[in-house]
């Protein structure tokens, strides 16, 4: 115990010591402010509104636009009517630049009924095509922008035009977190999305509910590695907090500094729960194959996809995995062959995610998200065009796991895929139903800001129950 005598008596001060060699030499400074927990109160977990089917989610977040009509929403009536010109039967068309003559264009690959559903899947996605028991396909996604970085903003926040906290800070504000180890909100990408660092910020939300970058590599999460012993930092984070108290002792205000003192005894935490999470050395042959994990790789997105199973088996609440790969995203204004190697990327990990977390008995309570921020046209201005435009009247999402019907497809598009016709779901009703999976009525988780209630779903949003089991 330090002797607040023998601090006065020697001038040492907070201050000084931060500026001492002794402080100098923690790292948990630098892993705290990573994390972006410094000035807020770290949260132990909390309740929702009502009982929760799920308590994990698994986000998967393919940028750039991903073609519903090549994917997951068959439209035989694209081929019958390949190069066809419908300006004529769709006029709010002709507003769009370059759009004096628009053609129907057919999908580039087949599609077949699978499992007991029958629910059909192109050829893009043969893994996955595997797994539509247990899916709840979304045919009938719109959205309210058609540029990347507002669509990709509205998907993640609710909000369109100015950053708002992210859909998982909102779910951490409302849940706290498990592991007081480990962060309760964690993105992996390799490098960052349209919109940047908006798509896991916490806005006016507590600091704590930033997400956590984790960038695949040799070391994904920066600084955790101590420069000291456990004993030895143990020491100068005791002597830390004896001086912090002192300091708060004297102050009205003390949230601040309390919440200081807290993110430095996660940050300790972190340093043991971080490496771990990241060891895969114990996780069999088997399973590194089904993943098609390279052996000692560390990137790729079959690691993202290890890696949120092991982080949510941890107790992180939310987990983004953001597909931004060395093969570009999904914007495939040129060539439509670009889905090609984008789907082989990620339709094996995503498969592997599924049949892992449910073989451990994990899809009862973790529900997994996949989605893009809008879809692809189903026409273009000529009959021979390689490539899709943005298309944000219509594209696919689905849902499984914790409290979602299995194998099934919920609302329809029309004919050629060109609108959300039948049970039209925006995005305000998919964050809605995604926040009624986890407990909450999304009109009622609000935060008081600038004079107002905030919330994820804005002044909108209907939980789907068409897909709630």
């Amino acid at each position: 115990m330090i002797d607040p005598r023998f601090v006065s008596r020697n001038m040492m001060s907070r201050r000084s010591l931060f500026r001492s060699s002794l402080a100098g030499t923690l790292l948990l400074p630098g892993i705290t402010e990573s994390l972006g927990i410094d000035g807020s109160a770290l949260q132990s977990s909390k309740s929702a509104h009502f009982p929760a089917k799920a308590k994990n989610v698994i986000f998967l977040f393919m940028t750039g636009g991903v073609s519903h009509v090549d994917t997951f929403d068959p439209k035989p009536a694209l081929h019958r009517d390949h190069g066809k010109e419908i300006k004529a039967n769709h006029p709010e068309i002709k507003d769009r630049p370059g759009y004096e003559r628009i053609y129907l264009k057919r999908p580039q690959w087949e599609f077949s009924p699978h499992g007991d559903s029958g629910i059909e899947v192109s050829t893009l996605f043969p893994h996955v095509a595997t797994c539509v028991d247990d899916l709840a396909i979304i045919r009938s996604m719109h959205t309210s922008h058609s540029n990347h970085y507002n669509a990709t903003l509205g998907m993640h926040t609710g909000s369109f035009a100015v950053s708002r906290p992210s859909i998982g800070s909102w779910v951490t504000y409302g849940l706290g977190t498990i592991n007081q180890n480990l962060p309760g909100f964690v993105v992996i990408a390799p490098r960052q999305t349209y919109a940047g660092t908006q798509v896991y910020s916490n806005d006016f939300l507590p600091a704590v509910n930033q997400g956590t970058l984790v960038v695949p590599g040799t070391e994904p999460v920066a600084n955790v590695k101590p420069r000291l012993t456990t004993v030895k930092q143990r020491k100068e984070l005791d002597a830390l907090r004896e001086l912090n108290e002192l300091h708060a002792e004297r102050r009205d205000n003390k949230a601040t500094l309390s919440a200081r003192m807290r993110s430095f005894e996660t940050a300790y935490g972190m340093q043991r729960a971080v490496p771990d999470a990241f060891d895969f050395s114990k996780e069999s042959k088997t399973t590194l194959d089904n993943y098609a994990i390279q052996p000692n790789s560390t990137t790729g997105f079959g690691w993202q996809c290890l890696a949120a199973r092991r982080l949510v088996e941890r107790g992180v609440r939310f987990v983004e995995l953001i597909d931004t790969g060395s093969s570009g995203n999904w914007d495939a204004h040129g060539d439509m062959m670009t889905h090609v190697g984008l789907a082989k990327n990620v339709d094996q990990p995503i498969a592997a995610l599924l049949k892992d977390l449910k073989q451990r008995g994990m899809l009862d309570d973790t529900l997994v998200v996949w989605t893009t921020e809008f879809g692809r046209t189903p026409f273009n201005n000529t009959a021979d065009a390689k490539g899709r435009e943005h298309h944000p009247w219509a594209f696919t999402s689905w849902l499984a796991g914790a409290g979602v019907k299995q194998g099934i497809t919920y609302g329809e598009t029309d004919e050629h895929g060109l609108r959300a016709e039948v049970n039209k779901v925006h995005v305000h009703d998919f964050h809605a139903t995604i926040l009624h999976l986890l407990g909450f009525d999304h009109q009622a988780l609000t935060y008081r800001h600038a004079g107002r209630d905030y919330r994820l779903t804005d002044v909108e949003g209907q939980v789907i129950r068409g897909v709630l089991s």
